[in-house]
């Protein structure tokens, strides 16, 4: 057998919806963990700069950021590692279909409207000043900090959802492959 017969080969056995679906998963995990990781990181200096000087104000709120990018980064490596096993499991059973068939305005006016960080429990009540409001807030709203962090949160949702969206290809895949063998009688038991 030749080069070019081997590669169609190989080609013809390729599982195309579980490849898809890994890049996809692969690509949500990455933009959702370095986009996470950033507007966290981009959260925690905003807090600083705008709504409290005294670091222990906000030191367990810090605390609680590091961690939630500890979080992320074990959500990375296991999402990474089950995109892998999903994908060797594609190529299984698809190797084994193919085998059978051959183939979300306010109407206030800015004057009115505030940010305070302290009611989410962001901050602690006593921190100064804790608020911002008016043409304050609008200034904050204006500032490159706040639009990298405001895009990169949406960023990281796109990849949540983008993960989301090839974990539902996988089970959609895995499905189809299953009934197949099921239902031409060369499935294993399970």
């Amino acid at each position: 057998m030749g080069l070019l017969e081997c590669c169609a080969r190989c080609l013809v056995g390729a599982p195309f919806a579980s490849l898809v679906a890994t890049g996809l998963c692969f690509f949500g995990v990455a933009l959702f963990c370095g986009c996470g990781h950033e507007a966290l990181t981009g959260t925690e200096k905003l807090i600083e700069t705008y709504f409290s000087k005294n670091y222990q104000d906000y030191e367990y709120l810090i605390n609680v950021i590091h961690a939630f990018q500890y979080v992320i980064y074990g959500t990375a490596s296991f999402f990474f590692l089950y995109g892998a096993l999903l994908l060797a499991e594609g190529f299984y059973t698809t190797g084994a279909v193919r085998q059978i068939f051959g183939d979300y305005k306010t109407s206030a006016s800015i004057g009115s409207l505030c940010a305070d960080a302290r009611m989410y429990g962001v901050l602690p009540w006593n921190a100064f000043p804790g608020k911002v409001c008016g043409s304050n807030l609008l200034s904050i709203c204006k500032t490159a900090e706040f639009q990298m962090t405001f895009h990169l949160f949406i960023a990281a949702f796109v990849g949540a959802a983008a993960t989301l969206i090839s974990l539902l290809t996988f089970m959609i895949a895995a499905t189809y492959n299953f009934a197949v063998l099921k239902l031409m009688g060369r499935g294993t038991k399970f």
